[in-house]
């Protein structure tokens, strides 16, 4: 997931991609060695700096994807039609290849597998990257605190991860995953096209009862519909973490 890069006292790092898998038609899954690099929570995401021969630079910050792996760096990155750094990334990006990694950022949209409360997850397309990241640490903690996705997206053809969350939700009792199409469902699905709502939410997410931690992650209007739903259904607000992102020219 892409946002808008601000400028922190990071260091900047050479990283060179050491692997990159498709994910969808328009998103690309980057893996980096970036030596020297501190770690992360998932949830954080990095700022990537392309220097043309000319000099010219162009940053934009991603989330990462999977949790600390030693000195890797795992980003997904979707296509932004006439931005400066994803269509490189997406389509031209080769293994071997040098880019620049500062980071990470971010402390508060984080979870940590010391966290014992249950979790809400609820994702508007590529804003499911940062809570796949956390999705993969569960796992890779062996932690039993029981995960709830809700995981909204245009077109089965748009989905992120599928294989991975279909076999990690089929294997896992503790992490169930349900998807909304908003406008092409599979054939045979049980629902036709349509956003996510409140009887979703309220049947599918974790009740306010069991004061859950929520990561709601998505494009600004996404983010804030559910949000407020989540708030209307007697969640406390300081339970509820998110993040947004919104169109820019520079992606």
């Amino acid at each position: 997931m892409a946002r808008a890069a601000v400028s922190r006292r990071l260091t900047w790092r050479p990283a060179s991609l050491v692997e990159a898998r498709a994910e969808t038609p328009t998103a690309r899954t980057l893996v980096f060695d970036v030596p020297g690099w501190p770690g992360h929570l998932p949830g954080q995401h990095v700022d990537v700096r392309l220097t043309a021969p000319d000099g010219y630079t162009a940053q934009r910050s991603y989330s990462v994807a999977a949790p600390a792996d030693g000195e890797r760096v795992e980003l997904t990155v979707q296509r932004v039609a006439d931005g400066e750094v994803s269509p490189y990334l997406v389509d031209d990006y080769a293994v071997g290849d040098l880019v620049e990694l500062r980071g990470p950022v971010g402390g508060w949209f984080v979870w940590r597998a010391a966290d014992t409360a249950p979790v809400t997850l609820v994702a508007g397309g590529s804003g499911v990257v940062p809570l796949m990241a956390m999705v993969r640490a569960r796992a890779a903690a062996a932690s039993r605190v029981p995960f709830r996705l809700v995981y909204s997206v245009r077109t089965p053809a748009d989905t992120y991860y599928a294989d991975e969350l279909r076999r990690r939700s089929r294997e896992d009792a503790g992490l169930d995953v349900t998807y909304v199409y908003t406008r092409k469902a599979p054939d045979g699905w049980p629902e036709p096209p349509r956003r996510l709502g409140v009887a979703t939410l309220n049947t599918h997410t974790w009740p306010a009862d069991f004061a859950p931690a929520c990561f709601v992650c998505g494009p600004t209007g996404f983010v804030e519909t559910v949000a407020d739903i989540l708030v209307a259904l007697g969640h406390r607000p300081n339970r509820i973490r998110t993040e947004r992102f919104g169109p820019s020219g520079g992606a």
